[in-house]
């Protein structure tokens, strides 16, 4: 039935029915309410939000009679002329008064609450949803109090942070969190509760992933310049030990200098790890071979208080990864795990190894990118454990839980590049007195089913023994400790060294001696134009010649950069007059010419 409006206005015949009733709008807008409404709903110009009325009025407005229930009793909609509708309460609820006007849905995500009073930490839980149950635990029952299911360190927040949402920690559960929303409704309040424990974790591996990227392109930078001035001190002294031979009084401090020089480039070493800027030499690796080569010296690394075992897993798969880098990862593990049990005066150290389907990996602690299988290496210690605030930042780059001057904080970070490297994932674990568990998941290799052997790598190939030379070499480096030691050095040798500070400069020279540049060596990083732009820009004019590249950063950051280039050979920094010659005198040598 459609009620039409009558002439004296709605206000007028509002008051003449009996019980609570108000004219609204499709979108829950009062246009007007009688004083029995107004006494056992409120004054409020909206219909109550947690009422749930859109069904009802949706029938109403197909021309039916649409009903509901609510806390306060039951619900009836009718439709009026021009767009308005008559909502009445026609058989109050006898706990009107007391609860809340509101519609708990049972099948909401959301936990949901109904509290008697307008202050929803002072007054009782009437009822609850399944879902708050499921979020906040069984402490979640009529009877109960809000304070009842917050963590008391959460309360004082909650309180005086209004309506919400806000982060809560749970009293049953201290690690999870929830978004707590808080509603007047009618004479009492709605509380929800929205479990975003999941989605803080995520947030939380985000923001360290993030730290950790920013941190990495930090260190890397750090470290190419380090490595210029590690190579300006090493070719110095270089160049000096060829005038004070053995047995001459300055020897020994050169000899030590030099000794000094290869500890820091030891050191820039594990920053360029960490960064993942470092020279790789991937290969296929037997994880379970690869454990029991380094066995030995694992034994000889554990004191005799500390017992070593190791578990090998039954059918390895094979990986792919710098079989050097993948040793410097376990002794890391294992001495931080000797050195974590000190303070407890002994204990174990377990090493395992395993093949894991994706699913079980998942259950350890994986979240990288699928593969359909892969290989565990875990490393343990029934040691003190780790502080759960230490844990968060572990593999951060000189962070270190050792006391002053025992460690340097870069070897779990080593180990982190090492494995992100490999495409591969680290988690840790640990429980307070019972340990810490760090767990390497590196993606399984399955090779072609028929391949040709790979090339030795050409620092393999047998090194020239005489290195003095002839030919005209262009020397590119912005860095003039570099590059004057090392022309001085080349020229002794009998090589012509024209010398250039960067790109710009280094194209005007090949413009100038075009045809006539047997090997230009260039950094890879300079201001302005760069290395792999430079060589691209001079091909023209330098022809065939080959281009050696020498940067501390990995050959495979710029590599891409030299697709289609021929002729193209790299050196890592710190350089040795002695690497550095032997190089020179193999690319400068005619082909098929033996050394």
């Amino acid at each position: 039935m459609i009620l039409r409006r009558s002439t004296p206005g709605p206000a007028v015949w509002l008051e003449a029915l009996d019980g609570p009733a108000c004219l609204v709008r499709l979108d829950g807008a009062i246009e007007a309410s009688n004083a029995a409404w107004r006494a056992a709903i409120g004054p409020g110009r909206r219909l109550p939000p947690a009422w749930n009325l859109y069904g009802a009025l949706k029938e109403a407005r197909a021309g039916g009679r649409g009903l509901a229930s609510a806390p306060a009793g039951e619900i009836a909609v009718s439709r009026l002329d021009l767009g308005l509708f008559l909502v009445r309460v026609e058989a109050p609820s006898h706990a009107a008064q007391a609860r809340p006007a509101a519609n708990l849905d049972a099948c909401s995500p959301f936990g949901a609450a109904l509290i008697a009073g307008r202050d929803p930490f002072a007054g009782e839980i009437v009822e609850v949803n399944p879902a708050m149950v499921a979020i906040a635990g069984e402490a979640a029952r009529p009877g109960a109090r809000l304070t009842d299911l917050i963590a008391a360190s959460s309360l004082g927040e909650a309180r005086a942070a209004g309506p919400g949402p806000f982060e809560v920690g749970l009293a049953s559960s201290p690690e999870r969190t929830a978004h707590l929303y808080l509603v007047a409704a009618g004479a009492g309040s709605l509380a929800y509760l929205h479990d975003v424990s999941e989605q803080k974790q995520l947030q939380s591996r985000l923001a360290q992933r993030n730290r950790m990227e920013s941190v990495g392109q930090l260190a890397g930078g750090v470290a190419h310049d380090f490595n210029n001035l590690l190579t300006a001190i090493r070719l110095r002294a270089d160049e000096l030990l060829l005038r004070h031979s053995l047995g001459d009084p300055s020897f020994d401090s050169l000899a030590e200098i030099r000794e000094t020089v290869e500890r820091a480039a030891g050191v820039v070493r594990q920053l360029l790890t960490f960064s993942r800027k470092a020279t790789l030499q991937r290969e296929v690796v037997d994880l379970g071979e690869a454990l029991t080569d380094t066995a030995v010296l694992l034994r000889r690394l554990v004191r005799e208080d500390v017992a070593l075992e190791i578990e090998y897993g039954q059918n390895l798969p094979l990986i792919r990864i710098d079989r050097s880098q993948l040793e410097t990862a376990i002794i890391n593990l294992v001495v931080n795990a000797r050195d974590a049990l000190r303070a407890k005066g002994g204990g174990q150290v377990r090493i395992r190894t395993a093949r894991l389907d994706l699913a079980a990996a998942r259950a350890l602690g994986y979240a990288g990118l699928e593969a359909a299988e892969l290989a565990l290496l875990e490393v343990a210690d029934d040691g003190p454990g780790i502080e759960p605030e230490a844990l968060a930042k572990i593999f951060e780059p000189f962070f270190t839980t050792k006391p002053l001057g025992e460690g340097t904080g870069l070897g779990l970070a080593t180990v982190y590049g090492v494995v992100k490297q490999a495409d591969g994932w680290i988690a840790a674990a640990s429980t307070l007195g019972e340990g810490a568990i760090f767990r390497i998941f590196l993606p399984a290799y399955h090779p072609p089913l028929a391949f040709e052997p790979a090339a030795q790598p050409e620092a393999a190939r047998a090194a020239p023994r005489d290195l003095s030379g002839v030919g005209r070499i262009l020397f590119v480096e912005d860095e003039v400790g570099v590059r004057g030691v090392a022309a001085r050095l080349l020229r002794a040798r009998g090589y012509e060294v024209i010398e250039a500070a960067d790109g710009e400069e280094a194209l005007a020279l090949i413009k100038v001696h075009a045809g006539t540049i047997d090997l230009m060596i260039s950094d890879v990083i300079m201001p302005g134009m760069d290395g792999p732009t430079l060589l691209k820009a001079a091909r023209p004019w330098l022809g065939e010649a080959p281009v050696m590249f020498i940067s501390g950063y990995a050959e495979a950051e710029f590599s891409e950069l030299l697709e289609g280039e021929t002729g193209v050979s790299f050196l890592p920094k710190p350089l040795s007059i002695q690497a550095l010659a032997e190089r020179v005198k193999a690319q400068l040598r005619p082909p098929g010419r033996a050394a």
